[in-house]
């Protein structure tokens, strides 16, 4: 026995060095871990892996970039969620910026008074940031978990600041399609914060006015969103000499009203010393409101002669004056005999589902059209890219267009829709001529020179602008019920499209050089898992989930004792006959 006890001490001391070697790893990991961030993104859009655009944004930052979180505490399961993937990702982007991103998660509402919530939920209010409360679901839900939250996040850099909206609250969509939505943009908003924070001037949009664009109801979303992200003005072109290059770009949307010579050329220059212009045109008079009225059933669609077909033709596209009629399209409410309303196609009105790989429109959802034309291009040494175009199975009818709510009585037949993939909206991409080039006499030139402005025959520089046939794309639909909605809503059927990013998408690729749009084109479909199905194989899923990891671990132990036993185990000694 004593001749054993060595042997048994010396076993028991490495058993106890390996244990300590372990323990030692396992620290080394854990503290190389919380230096070293990394992950593997398997998704097929690559939504967890920072853009080239954002990752040199974040190297060249040259001071600490202050990001506050106001989702610290018990949310439910779906805010949870979001508050982990809020933090992964401003790892991700530690990870590259080093010391220059520091970030925290904080409770506004923690240990204070009734009294002293109100004034925080006030100044914060005023900073942009409105306090959201949330419908508890359930007691347990209501018990656990604050119902009153911000969704909100302040990004302070460059001696500035600004708050990021981090949970949008698009109408149609269930809470897991929102979460989704928001995991999505992350990486774009904190990245577009920060960029927009370290430019000396702000970006400058100029909404034109004069030839009858909308100032009203249906541009209200569109007014009052472009402002969180640009200084926005007015232009009347009636009372201008000449459009400001300090605008960076400038919209155009649904005028009804001819221009005039001298109007394009204002439009014309501004293009050529280096503007850029979103156009959206409709060549038609077509109305909804029109059809709607009780005593006008059917309208004719005529053309409106907007005096633009030169100046488009010039920069490289001819919006044609028809109407596109397209099988995928969206749908109206159909008064029955017996005063219910049925849900019918409405062929007028193509939904419109973006397949380029332009990061304007890349992963996008689909666009909401209304009465929309057809565009044609021109070769002309300017680049087009297609955004938009109508389904395979699209047809046009050329103005005068007969239109009326009994078509929506009669099936349509897929063979009679004979002209798929008609382009909607495009983006010209290079340097443009100008319409008056060797059009203005030498008294008119020189009376520029008095005045001032430089006339130039063709853009020195490359110049980009983008022009849709969707004359109401921007244009936000109301009720009487709920007021003004949100831009991209369909009222008849609860649908939310994605009007608004396409607008913001077209004026971040025009007036941006840095490409942090590309992040933005992360914006993706959710795959949401089938409800029925995850219902129906709960307990076999449960099964897999919990039974088979346990299983392996007894396998595998099995086999690792089995081994070790073998190895180890003392064999009997073999009997000595004896002499």
């Amino acid at each position: 026995m004593a001749k054993n006890s060595p042997n048994k001490n010396q076993k028991q001391r490495q058993a106890t060095a390996r244990l300590v070697l372990m323990a030692a790893i396992l620290l080394c990991v854990n503290i190389l871990a919380s230096y070293f961030h990394t992950g593997l993104d398997l998704t097929q859009e690559k939504r967890f892996t920072l853009s080239s655009s954002t990752k040199k944004l974040l190297h060249n930052m040259q001071e600490t970039a202050v990001v506050e979180v106001y989702m610290k505490g018990k949310f439910p399961a779906e805010l949870q969620r979001l508050q982990e993937a809020v933090r992964e990702r401003l790892m991700s982007f530690k990870d590259i910026a080093g010391n220059n991103i520091v970030f925290k998660f904080v409770n506004p509402f923690e240990d204070k008074t009734i009294d002293e919530q109100k004034i925080i939920a006030h100044t914060m209010s005023e900073k942009g940031m409105p306090v959201l409360y949330r419908q508890p679901q359930n007691d347990e839900e209501e018990e656990n978990s604050n119902p009153y939250f911000f969704p909100y996040a302040l990004v302070q850099y460059n001696g500035k600041e600004v708050p990021v909206m981090l949970l949008e609250d698009p109408p149609g969509k269930s809470a897991a399609e929102k979460i989704s939505y928001a995991e999505a943009l992350l990486e774009y908003k904190f990245a577009s914060a920060i960029n927009r924070l370290s430019q000396r001037d702000h970006i400058r949009i100029g909404y034109i006015t004069g030839n009858g664009e909308d100032l009203g109801i249906n541009s209200y979303d569109m007014l009052s969103t472009l402002p969180r992200f640009y200084d926005l003005d007015t232009i009347n072109l009636s009372r201008i000499a000449q459009i400001s290059l300090a605008y960076n770009a400038i919209i155009i949307s649904q005028p009804t009203i001819p221009f005039t010579g001298s109007y394009k050329l204002k439009i014309d220059q501004y293009v050529m010393h280096g503007g850029h212009v979103l156009w959206a045109l409709n060549m038609l008079n077509a109305s909804l409101d029109t059809l709607r009225k009780e005593n006008s059933p059917m309208m004719m669609a005529m053309e409106l002669g907007l005096n633009l077909d030169d100046i488009l033709y010039k920069y490289g596209v001819r919006v044609n004056n028809d109407l596109v009629e397209d099988m995928q399209c969206m749908q109206l409410p159909r008064i029955q005999d017996g005063g219910g309303a049925e849900m019918r196609d409405w062929i007028y009105f193509p939904k419109l589902n973006p397949t380029s790989d332009n990061p304007i429109v890349r992963n996008m959802d689909f666009i909401q059209g209304g009465f929309t034309n057809s565009i044609d291009t021109i070769r002309n040494g300017i680049k087009k890219t297609v955004l938009l175009a109508s389904s395979k199975y699209s047809r046009t009818a050329t103005a005068p267009v007969r239109v009326s709510l009994s078509a929506m009585n009669y099936p349509q037949e897929a063979a009679m829709f004979n002209k798929p993939y008609r382009p909607v909206a495009v983006l010209l991409e290079g340097k443009f001529n100008s319409v008056y080039q060797g059009r203005l006499t030498p008294e008119y030139l020189y009376l520029l020179d008095s005045l001032n402005q430089t006339y130039i025959p063709k853009c020195p520089n490359d110049n980009k602008m983008i022009i849709t046939s969707i004359g109401d794309i921007f244009h936000n639909d109301y009720s009487t019920k709920d007021g003004i909605l949100s831009l991209g809503y369909y009222k008849y059927t609860g649908e939310y499209f994605a009007n608004k990013y396409f607008l913001l998408n077209c004026l971040e690729y025009l007036t941006d050089s840095t490409g942090i749009l590309e992040s933005r084109s992360k914006i993706v479909k959710a795959r949401l898992l089938d409800t029925g199905r995850a219902k129906d194989e709960k307990t076999m899923w449960q099964v897999v989930n919990v039974c088979i990891p346990i299983g392996l671990v007894f396998i595998f132990a099995s086999i690792y004792f089995f081994v070790r036993k073998r190895k180890y185990e003392t064999r009997p000694t073999e009997s000595v006959p004896a002499k």
